[in-house]
């Protein structure tokens, strides 16, 4: 499977109790959802293995999740900081105005005045909304990702349009 056609929905946290389940921090607006998905891809730096999803639970913390083959704890504390992707095919389309966070980052922001601001490198939910994490190469810069500062998302253009100046 190539990085184009996955979707990064997570990354595993590290082991969880002494028979290979894996704690996982999902990136999802809910985080149970990732069980909906029969098989995970689970890899990092672009090397992909593909595990067949056995059971999971949700956690005070995090999900837990318990995955075909892996089967003591040493395997799955291996798997700490790999991503958990599902093929994009098997995602559902997102509703207009809506967009999957790995689609967002790389996008190139820039204010209404038409002055660069960088690049998407990450985006943080915060409770009351998303932010967008834009870094220009010397400075970071957190932009709310709400109506009020973003404007058009052209996703197939590479671009975000911001109501943001480059001092703020």
């Amino acid at each position: 499977m190539r990085d184009d056609e996955l979707v990064v929905m997570g990354y595993v946290s590290g082991a969880f109790g002494i028979r290979g389940w894996v704690k996982i921090h999902a990136d999802t607006e809910h985080a149970d959802s990732l069980f909906d998905y029969p098989v995970w891809w689970v890899g990092r730096d672009g090397v992909w293995k593909e595990y067949r999803f056995e059971d999971g639970a949700v956690q005070p913390k995090a999900l837990v999740a318990k995955l075909d083959g892996v089967t003591d704890r040493d395997f799955a504390e291996s798997l700490r900081g790999a991503q958990i992707a599902i093929p994009r095919a098997e995602l559902p389309e997102p509703d207009e105005d809506e967009y999957y966070w790995t689609d967002l980052i790389g996008l190139a922001v820039v204010n209404k005045s038409g002055v660069s601001l960088g690049k998407v490198t990450r985006l943080m939910e915060t409770g009351a909304h998303d932010v967008l994490a834009v870094h220009d190469g010397s400075q970071e810069r957190l932009i709310p990702f709400v109506d009020q500062f973003v404007g058009k998302v052209d996703i197939t253009g590479g671009t975000i349009e911001v109501d943001w100046e480059a001092d703020y």
